[in-house]
């Protein structure tokens, strides 16, 4: 106690001394002014500017940049009442306050007030000065002087409000107000704002999560002070001595961690980077992909992409189910990964078709079993339906019919399609050009590919640029011929050049389609859904969208594993019809353009009443007996009795189909292209079949 007595009463006759000389330093030319240029966290804001990332500065600590309009007026008025009442006055250095201090050092034997500024407390901040040495408190006093006479007062201000220290690696008022209060210090409670004005004073003895009680010690002394200055009446900070102190650090926030990420990346010196995002659905959204992932096999992760197809925003982007999901891959951005995507390029395939005038949504087509050349589509359940409507061969998905569309439009045309629609799709390696296969899933495209389709699509068939806000290297920009502004996807080349995706009736067709489906009556007739699963069950997928949002959902394990089972109509689904149900507004889907043809099959003109399956010059869609192959042994047991019956087939081909045996008919089923027959007996017979069209095919077996 001596000691420190002692101590007390050495600093309060070095201050008084150091006071009484002070004034004669106003009028000395002061030293190199002190840089407030101060290094602050890179920051990602949505597009309300409300913080969806911040990072830390070079050292490792939480700055983040704050001005004066940003912070509460009363935190300010007890920070100035508490620290410095004379601060819009004193040129830097309040000297009443400071030969207060030297006096009442001498009077009690201890240090009862600090006669610091905010000036000096910047200086000793900004240059790690010592808080006790009395060498550092001449050099505070001497640089806060000259600071003074370059310096705005609310510069000064304003930097105190960057640097002051609240304890661990949190500098500033901001940091401290989101990690201890979970809040940006715009708004505050008297008790808040206390409590930030007393944590400085000493940021690791009073830090909330370690010390509450001398948290609370330090906050009702500034509550005190407030009180007796009458910045607070009695009843205000009575209620705020009442009001809990926070014991816990709060995490700062961590949406879109992906494209934030991204966005610090590509422009490194950007101090802000304000993005389209919402920042509210995106939170609502990554709660989402992670419940739904739990319920998900091991490993299996979730993607979401939403955006507003009217202007290409980008409104939620979820890269993953957990930035720090491990087992799941979580630091993969599944939005831009590449898969293959399954089923979800049919509805262009039909939309091609429609604008070319090859089918129509009440067409009749056939899923029968067919070759392609040395391609046999099946599917998914590897049965088939006969003949059916196209619009039932989209809304059931599949593939046969799809396939014979895809041949009849071309798998080039639609590549071309897919880049007009701002999409980049990968053929694999060993491919020599674009095959069939493109059609159901054999090539690789990212969640923002097919969003950017499935939004030209929602347009009438007009493709849009999606746009995040990120700032893009301008050779980049330059490399794709994009002439837009920063921040608009690379990939825009459709909108610049002004070509249609599709013929605007074409796209109100699948709308109409993708928008009838049986498993939509949960989701509401207002949403047009298109599912897909890739080979192998690696990748489920669901598009969607209504008259002004569309959604793209990914599920998957991000390794490219097979997850048996996983489908898009059980994984994907779910989380789609969710992701809608929380979107803030629902638009209807827009209602038919004027070329629109309203007819039932029977009422179509006669070249889109049925499809015809061979596309010009194709020698692969010839009449086949598929079974038995020509010169086969056929044992049916017929010499036991009257043995079993013949299963007849037919590759190709229209009905309907004319079958006979040794020129007489047989098989009554016209539109069937498998049928059975039971012979007379044994011997060789020549089976023929003749289609629609008068092509013929035949072979010779022998029947035992």
């Amino acid at each position: 106690m001596i000691r420190r007595a002692l101590l007390a009463v050495c600093i309060g006759t070095a201050t008084l001394l150091l006071a009484a000389g002070m004034l004669a330093l106003h009028a000395l030319p002061g030293g190199p002014p002190l840089d407030l240029s101060i290094e602050t966290s890179a920051l990602v804001l949505d597009r309300n500017g409300q913080l969806l990332r911040a990072f830390t500065v070079d050292d490792g600590r939480w700055r983040l940049p704050v001005s004066l309009d940003e912070v509460d007026p009363l935190y300010l008025q007890l920070l100035l009442g508490y620290e410095d009442r004379r601060f819009w006055q004193h040129a830097g250095l309040d000297t009443r306050a400071l030969l207060r201090a030297g006096w009442q050092a001498l009077r009690h034997g201890r240090i009862v007030s600090g006669g610091s500024t905010l000036s000096m407390q910047v200086v000793r901040l900004r240059l790690g000065l010592e808080t006790g040495s009395v060498r550092d408190k001449w050099r505070q006093i001497g640089a806060a002087l000259a600071l003074e006479r370059v310096a705005e007062k609310a510069q000064v201000l304003e930097a105190y409000l960057n640097l002051a220290p609240f304890g661990g690696n949190l500098e500033g008022v901001r940091a401290a107000s989101l990690a201890w209060l979970g809040r940006e210090p715009r708004r505050l409670t008297p008790a808040q704002a206390a409590l930030l004005v007393a944590l400085p004073q000493a940021p690791e003895q009073r830090r909330p999560d370690r010390y509450p009680d001398a948290a609370r010690r330090g906050r009702d002394q500034v509550l005190a002070r407030a009180e007796a200055l009458g910045l607070l009446d009695a009843e205000t900070a009575a209620a705020a001595r009442r009001e809990p102190i926070p014991t816990q650090r709060r995490a700062f926030p961590m949406l879109a961690p992906h494209l934030a990420r991204r966005a610090q990346r590509l422009s490194p010196t950007v101090g802000v980077h304000r993005l389209t995002l919402d920042a509210g659905l995106q939170a609502r959204l990554q709660t989402l992909a992670a419940e739904q992932a739990e319920q998900l096999p091991d490993a299996v992760s979730v993607a979401i992409l939403v955006a507003d197809h009217g202007s290409g925003e980008i409104l939620a982007s979820v890269g993953s189910a957990g930035l720090l999901e491990r087992e799941r891959d979580g630091f993969v951005d599944m939005t831009r990964a590449l898969r293959s995507p399954g089923s979800t390029l049919k509805p262009l395939i039909y939309g091609l078709a429609f604008e070319l005038g090859l089918a129509h949504p009440e067409s009749l087509i056939e899923d029968r079993p067919r070759a392609f050349g040395g391609y046999v589509p099946e599917n998914f359940d590897r049965g088939f339906q006969g003949t059916v409507t196209v619009r039932a061969a989209l809304q059931q998905s599949l593939n046969v019919p799809a396939v014979t569309l895809l041949e009849r439009v071309g798998p080039a045309r639609l590549l071309a399609r897919l880049r007009r629609a701002g999409a980049t799709p990968h053929l694999p390696e060993a491919a020599a050009g674009a095959g069939l296969a493109i059609g159901l899933g054999g090539l690789g495209l990212s969640l923002t590919d097919l969003v950017s389709l499935y939004a030209a699509i929602a347009r009438g068939g007009d493709p849009v640029a999606l746009r995040d806000g990120l700032r893009r290297p301008t050779g980049a920009d330059r490399s794709t011929g994009s002439k837009g502004p920063p921040g608009m996807n690379a990939r825009v080349s459709a909108q610049t050049q002004h070509n249609p995706l599709l013929a605007p009736h074409a796209a109100w067709y699948l709308s109409s389609i993708l928008s009838g489906a049986e498993r939509l009556d949960q989701l509401g007739s207002a949403i047009a859904l298109k599912t897909g699963t890739s080979y192998g069950y690696r990748d489920a997928w669901a598009l969607g969208f209504d008259g002004k949002q569309v959604i793209g959902v990914w599920t998957g394990r991000p390794d490219g594993a097979a997850v048996p089972g996983l489908t898009g109509t059980q994984a994907a689904v779910p989380i789609l019809r969710d992701a809608f149900a929380r979107l803030e507004s629902r638009v209807p889907l827009p209602g038919p353009p004027s070329a629109v043809l309203m007819a039932s099959s029977a009422e179509l003109p006669l070249p889109l009443r049925r499809v015809n399956g061979n596309a010009p010059g194709a020698a692969d869609d010839q009449l086949e007996i598929a079974f038995p192959p020509d010169g086969a042994v056929v044992d049916l047991g017929l010499g036991l009795g009257s043995g079993i019956a013949l299963a007849l087939k037919v590759r190709n081909g229209s009905p309907p189909f004319q079958w006979l045996a040794n020129g007489k008919p047989i098989a009554q089923a016209p539109y069937a292209r498998s049928v059975h027959w039971r012979p007379g007996g044994p011997g060789f017979i020549t089976i023929a079949v003749i289609d629609g069209q008068g092509q013929s095919s035949r072979v010779n077996v022998n029947v035992q």
